[in-house]
């Protein structure tokens, strides 16, 4: 068994896992990583000047090669400035393994941070190697954890001392994990019955569905049985937009959606956490004989915060896959042919939706500031083929999925929410998984801002991503927000709305913010200048900021 220091130990077992890209920030504590990369030409430093970049591309990186990425932060004042982004890559279940150094382990009557418990909140594990024996197999096994579904980020600190000290190392790459469990047989059977028996269904996806190859599945069971389809975010292709059953993202605010799920008398959720909104509400999502079934490969969340009828542990594709292999066995003619006659109904009810949205689009009066839908459609006109959707646009993304329909996996990388600023470093680490493919990053002016230092990667990097930043001015979903508050939860519908805090004056010059970090730009405030500019830009093949000036009102 060979002896190396623990710097040495961790850049061989990165160069067995596959490691290309290391992205990062580094401070004083990666010092000895740094020095040992210079040896390591294989290993590919792609810098950040702020840590939530390095986070975000790490995280549209994963997304894209479908393996665990690999970044590295510094003690934890960097690790702070990284959580943010890392609790979206948490909750969306992207394979990450953060890293950062820290101080030496004879440290700790000094006051020595315990960088692993700061991380486990947001992360599937956590630990530190406080001694240079500990390297290679907590490194083997940090990655193991990654890429195990369900999968998610998880965190290795480094003492000073375990990076520099010599000990005997085996290195061998982690072990790939695969999950196609079906479900129980009992489970199947009476998730069967009772959607062969349903008049209202409900299908519900979410991310662990598309993670798990699970979309088409999805497809077939839904028109099995003429459920309505709502997904639970859309931060991966988890359904097809353009589904004549597809009714959008859940949104437990809407009153028209709540509604839906009041009058289902069977609701499906897979690969999901089921129901889940920032603001409390006493009122039951489900009516009360409605039924639940949940289907999730991670078992945290089966029975988590709602009644549930039939909770199944098991891989999204295989039981969605299992589901419809049982209806189209059992499911009595009678049913089938009314599962078809409510696919036909939503059918109708979707292409009225459609068609209202392109007429409206058709009387467009060339006001500006130009609407959020205006914007949307002329992008669609122009939209390349092959190219990849990075969705960060906040509050503009309604009009964004009515405009420009998302079918095939690999389609569309979006955010869950959970923290703005996502989609700068996140369309950077897409393009280097997918650099074949056009890569166009849609932002809101706000989430923007946050990691705006992502242009300097882009230009330092020539790293050739298209962003268009919807620039309305304000944080217009925090004022979306209010509303809700107001009306839903003070339910004080006649209070004065001021929105406090959430306006842009003066606004950001996001062409000039741009250009001042090398990265060609164009400010648009005429909708017609929206297709050829976005075209120019995609044919351009170098880093490009489309500044566009939209209408922020409610």
């Amino acid at each position: 068994m060979p002896r190396m220091t623990g710097k040495i130990a961790l850049m061989e077992t990165l160069r067995a896992e596959g490691v290309r890209y290391v992205f990062g920030n580094p401070g004083t504590s990666e010092a000895p990583i740094m020095s040992a990369l210079e040896s390591y030409p294989d290993l590919d430093y792609v810098l950040a000047v702020q840590e939530g970049v390095a986070v975000g591309m790490a995280d549209g990186y994963a997304r894209r090669t479908g393996r665990p990425s690999f970044v590295n932060l510094h003690i934890h004042t960097g690790l702070a400035n990284g959580i943010s982004l890392l609790t979206d890559s948490f909750l969306a279940g992207i394979p990450i393994v953060v890293t950062a150094g820290n101080a030496d382990a004879r440290k700790l009557a000094e006051g020595r941070w315990d960088l692993a418990r700061i991380m486990a909140p947001v992360v599937k594990w956590s630990a530190e190697v406080t001694h240079a024996g500990q390297m290679a197999s907590v490194m083997r096994r940090a990655f193991t954890e990654a890429r195990t579904p369900p999968t998610g980020p998880v965190f290795v600190g480094f003492a000073a001392n375990a990076l520099d000290e010599e000990a005997d190392q085996e290195i061998f790459p982690s072990t790939d994990s695969y999950l196609a469990a079906p479900p129980d047989p009992e489970g199947l059977s009476k998730a069967t019955e009772l959607l062969a028996g349903a008049d209202r269904p409900v299908l519900v996806v979410g991310d662990r569905v598309s993670q798990s190859g699970g979309t088409m599945a999805a497809v077939r069971l839904a028109e099995r049985t003429g459920a309505r389809v709502y997904s639970a975010g859309y931060t991966q292709v988890v359904f097809p937009t353009s589904h004549p059953q597809y009714m959008g993202m859940l949104s437990m605010r809407s009153p028209a959606i709540r509604s839906d799920l009041q009058r289902a008398d069977v609701v499906l959720a897979v690969g999901m956490r089921v129901f889940s909104e920032f603001f409390h509400t006493d009122e039951p999502v489900l009516g009360p004989e409605a039924k639940l079934i949940h289907i999730d490969s991670n078992g945290g969340e089966l029975g988590r915060s709602q009644r549930t009828e039939i909770a199944l542990l098991a891989d999204p594709a295989a039981a969605l896959t299992a589901l419809a292999d049982s209806l189209d066995e059992t499911m009595p003619g009678v049913a089938m042919e009314a599962a078809r006659s409510r696919a036909a109904s939503l059918g109708a009810l979707t292409a009225a939706a459609q068609a209202s949205f392109d007429e409206d689009m058709r009387k467009d009066s060339g006001e500006r500031p130009m609407t959020p839908a205006k914007l949307m459609s002329e992008l669609a006109h122009a939209w390349p083929d092959n190219a990849v959707m990075v969705d960060d646009a906040i509050s503009s993304r309604g009009a964004l999925y009515s405009a420009i329909k998302f079918d095939a996996p690999g389609d569309l990388e979006g955010e869950v929410g959970a923290a703005i600023g996502w989609g700068m470093g996140a369309a950077l680490g897409v393009k280097l998984g997918s650099p074949e493919r056009p890569v166009i990053s849609l932002l809101g002016d706000g989430s923007a801002m946050m990691t705006v230092q992502a242009l300097w990667t882009a230009a330092a990097r020539k790293i050739p991503v298209v962003y268009v930043i919807c620039n309305n001015g304000m944080y217009r979903i925090l004022r979306v927000n209010m509303n809700v508050y107001l009306d839903q939860v003070l339910k004080e519908p006649d209070h004065e709305r001021r929105f406090m805090g959430t306006e842009f004056e003066p606004s950001f010059d996001f062409a000039a913010i741009a250009q001042a970090f090398g990265v060609k730009s164009k400010r648009i405030e005429d909708a017609s200048e929206v297709g050829p500019a976005l075209t120019e830009a995609v044919a351009a093949n170098e880093p490009y900021l489309l500044d566009v000036i939209i209408d922020g009102s409610l």
